[in-house]
């Protein structure tokens, strides 16, 4: 299996999403950098004070707006900076993982790890897990999933629209 952190520019290269808590995760990520340890590139990371502000909302535009995954990262449970925080974040996860599976998106895509502060390793591993799942998943394209939603849609309507003009008015 290639390396994740030094894989070639040919085929396919997933974009991923992160929401990392600051005080958890976030920090593990730079002492993973501070550290020098490599891991994909494939990762954009967007800092929240904590895991349990996320809007299920934020998920579903990173998915909308071309992310082939999106991970989460938060405080062990019950090492919450803000107390019940990531709680309240695994809830949530919950709720968009059976919400991303109704939408056809791959459970592979979407994940939520608790990595605290000292952890720049597995910051590295699982990153580096996660890029090589969604990129032998291949890309998700939401956004061409969409146009084709919307051709549907027009032959949908345009199919009903017919069927109302056959039928004789009484």
């Amino acid at each position: 299996m290639p390396d994740p952190a030094t894989a070639t520019v040919g085929g396919f290269e997933p974009r991923i999403v992160a929401f990392f808590c600051n005080w958890c995760t976030y920090t593990a990520a730079d002492l993973a950098g501070v550290s020098r340890m490599k891991y994909a590139p494939n990762i954009r990371v967007i800092r929240l004070m904590c895991s349990g502000r996320l809007d299920p909302q934020f998920v579903m535009a990173a998915f909308a707006g071309g992310a082939d995954g999106v991970l989460i990262g938060g405080c062990h449970p019950g090492d919450c900076h803000y107390v019940e925080g990531n709680y309240k974040a695994l809830r949530r996860v919950r709720l968009l993982e059976r919400m991303l599976g109704d939408l056809g998106i791959e459970k592979d895509r979407f994940r939520l790890e608790w990595i605290s502060a000292s952890e720049g390793d597995r910051v590295k591993a699982v990153v580096n897990e996660m890029v090589e799942k969604v990129r032998a998943l291949g890309p998700l394209d939401m956004p061409g999933k969409h146009l084709e939603w919307d051709k549907e849609m027009e032959e949908l309507e345009a199919h009903v629209n017919n069927a109302q003009q056959e039928v004789p008015a009484r």
